[in-house]
Parts: structure tokens; C-alpha cells; sequence
């Protein structure tokens, strides 16, 4: 297990709670599976922080959300043993958005 610190864009949250309400409102249980498949996956980037690879964005990573059009964009920074996540963007919204800066 790596021994890496977490930090988050203040704007993870209402990604997060933005997704949860969209599902949960589809069917009920929905968004309470979104939410423990993104916390599965976060788990996996924090032991295993390099196993996605570099997106075309310098220094960002892209790990898909199993069963949902979901990513989680995040940054290492090796030195200071560190990840950033910048966002849990849909696939289907602006590129563009999921760069926010530490």
C-alpha cells in the first residue's frame, strides 16, 4: 500500500453529490452504488497511484468509474507523496473541466 496523501479540489464534493442525487433519482440505490464504485476506485489509485497512465494533460490521470460514464481525474506529485484529485467528470461533459488546479 502506498503512503500517499489524499487532497481534493473543494469541487470533487459536488461532483460527488451532483452524480449520487442524478442516480439516485433514476433508481433508488443507484447513487449509493456510484458512490462505493468511486470510493472502490480511489482506494485503487491511492495503493496503486501510477497504474493509469499520463492523460494528454501533463501530469494527469484518468481511472474510469466501473458501470458508470465517470472518471476520476487526479495528479501524483512524487516529491511531496501526494495525490490531487481534480474531478469526477462525466465523459460526456467539456474536457476541459476536469483540469482544475491544485
Amino acid at each position: 500500500m502506498s503512503n500517499y496523501s489524499v487532497e481534493a479540489h473543494p469541487d470533487v464534493e459536488s461532483d460527488y453529490g451532483d452524480a449520487y442525487h442524478w442516480y439516485e433519482l433514476q433508481l433508488a440505490g443507484l447513487g449509493e452504488r456510484f458512490l462505493k464504485q468511486a470510493r472502490q476506485k480511489i482506494d485503487e489509485i491511492i495503493t496503486s497511484p501510477e497504474i493509469y497512465g499520463e492523460k494528454e494533460r501533463k501530469g494527469y490521470r484518468e481511472a474510469k468509474i466501473d458501470d458508470f460514464p465517470y472518471l476520476i481525474v487526479y495528479r501524483i506529485f512524487p516529491k511531496r507523496k501526494s495525490i490531487f484529485i481534480s474531478a469526477i467528470h462525466h465523459e460526456k461533459m467539456d474536457p476541459k473541466k476536469k483540469y482544475r488546479k491544485p
